[in-house]
């Protein structure tokens, strides 16, 4: 059983995560076997995810003050909490590809960029593409409008070289 102070300790290290992350997923996970449960953990860890499962009366006492005091309503029956400090879409990846796995994993409620969102935008949030995809997009356009620019400044001088050799070409033919 934990004391006071671990209480007040576990709630001031949550109100800090809190604080920081300006997006949540409040999911259940009523009837989650042990090994999928690890197997969350993990993925979420890879991706730099933060993951909780605490008690929700401690829960709700930290949440006072950050983004997720929003949702501390949700804090009811089995629940963990998701955090990410900047990649939204990631987050809703990871746990919306659990949630299609497991009837036993629900969403209860979300928070993206310190606002509140709906259940059904958390399955939209899934679906956009990852910021790393984006970058690599806007990178391809960028450098697809420099090859074009390339080859048509290489065209021009190819264009040059050959009207100067047909040049060239008629001299000697008027001289001959």
């Amino acid at each position: 059983m934990k004391t006071r102070q671990d209480k007040d300790r576990t709630i001031g290290e949550l109100q800090d995560k809190f604080g920081q992350c300006q997006n949540a997923l409040l999911v259940g996970f009523q009837g989650l076997k042990v090994g999928d449960d690890e197997r969350l953990r993990r993925e979420l860890r890879q991706a730099l995810l933060s993951y909780y499962v605490v008690k929700n009366t401690l829960a709700i006492r930290a949440a006072k003050g950050t983004p997720i005091e929003q949702i501390s309503e949700s804090f009811v029956g089995n629940t963990a909490i998701a955090l990410s400090e900047k990649d939204p879409v990631t987050l809703a990846k990871v746990l919306s590809k659990w949630a299609k796995e497991s009837a036993a994993f629900t969403f209860k409620a979300g928070v993206v960029e310190g606002r509140v969102i709906a259940l059904n935008e958390i399955e939209g949030l899934s679906n956009l593409p990852s910021k790393e995809e984006l970058i690599s997009k806007v990178m391809f356009l960028i450098n697809s409008g420099a090859q074009r620019m390339a080859v048509a400044t290489a065209g021009v001088a190819r264009n040059l070289a050959v009207v100067l050799e047909q040049v060239r070409a008629q001299k000697e033919q008027q001289e001959a």
